[in-house]
């Protein structure tokens, strides 16, 4: 089973893959953009691909959820993976040595306190955090740190200078598992992702939020998303959940009647947080 993810092995994508996929065996297809992530399994080079879509510290990667409108991929499962960033450079540098560190920009967001406090640090955006650590490691680089997660210092034999320094401990980054095939795996499905454009009418958001509402449909996400070539208009992504399959049937076809297009991204079991938002282990 091939896997296509953003970034190399041991970073948050190649964790979160795992743990979706739990033991089974797995081979990584590693992708420099999210763009090339959706088009290898568009092309059939990849099997299935695990992309991030949010984060509780950062909130939404806007550039993904457009990503979702423009290639026809499917959701079929979702996944929490609890994010530890981790300052790590070569052996025997301190602290006091480092003078650049090198990360994806959504981990050096996340570390943005840590980094604050270290004025005299310049922070470096990289396209992973994983593959900064490799390349401190292969390229010998004194004075250069990266942030990553603890398997990739270990991956690289480098020294963590400073353990988890994300702002908030409660740090969570949720993936989505991608498919070109609609789920047919046997499992209930009680969450869905969808995505419509409004008529350019007043009040038409409200009206279909309230719709939703009446079917006792839990909205879980919101999101707007501009429309490139359309000023002013804006598609929405929906994140719902329901207790039955049949009241979220019922509210998508009162839906369609307000909406200019109406487009289903998945139908899937949605996912648990491996830690609660109180810290607590699960």
């Amino acid at each position: 089973m091939k896997i296509a993810i953003q970034g190399g092995q041991t970073s948050f994508h190649d964790m979160a893959s795992r743990q979706y996929f739990n033991g089974r065996p797995v081979e990584l297809l590693e992708c420099r953009t999210f763009r090339h992530l959706c088009k290898a399994l568009l092309e059939k080079e990849a099997d299935f691909a695990v992309m991030a879509i949010e984060n509780s510290l950062v909130g939404s990667i806007l550039p993904n959820y457009a990503l979702l409108q423009e290639y026809p991929l499917h959701i079929i499962g979702e996944t929490y993976l609890h994010i530890r960033q981790n300052l790590m450079a070569l052996p025997g540098q301190t602290l006091a040595d480092i003078h650049h560190v090198r990360s994806h920009p959504m981990a050096l967001h996340q570390c943005s306190y840590f980094l604050e406090e270290h004025p005299e640090i310049r922070a470096i955006e990289t396209f992973d955090t994983a593959e900064s650590a490799r390349e401190i490691r292969e390229n010998k680089m004194e004075g250069v740190a990266a942030i990553a997660s603890k398997l990739a210092a270990e991956r690289y034999e480098l020294e963590i200078l400073a353990e988890e320094i994300e702002n908030l401990k409660q740090n969570y980054t949720r993936f989505l598992i991608l498919s070109r095939k609609v789920a047919n795996n046997g499992i209930v499905p009680n969450k869905a992702s969808i995505n419509f454009h409004l008529k350019h009418q007043v009040g038409a958001l409200a009206e279909v939020l309230d719709i939703f509402r009446k079917f006792r449909i839990n909205l879980t996400l919101i999101q707007s998303i501009p429309m490139l070539g359309h000023p002013n208009e804006y598609a929405f992504h929906i994140d719902l959940e329901w207790p039955e399959r049949e009241s979220f049937e019922q509210s998508l076809s009162v839906v369609r009647h307000f909406s200019k297009e109406i487009r289903i991204l998945g139908i899937y079991p949605k996912g648990v947080l491996p830690y609660d938002y109180a810290g607590r282990a699960a």
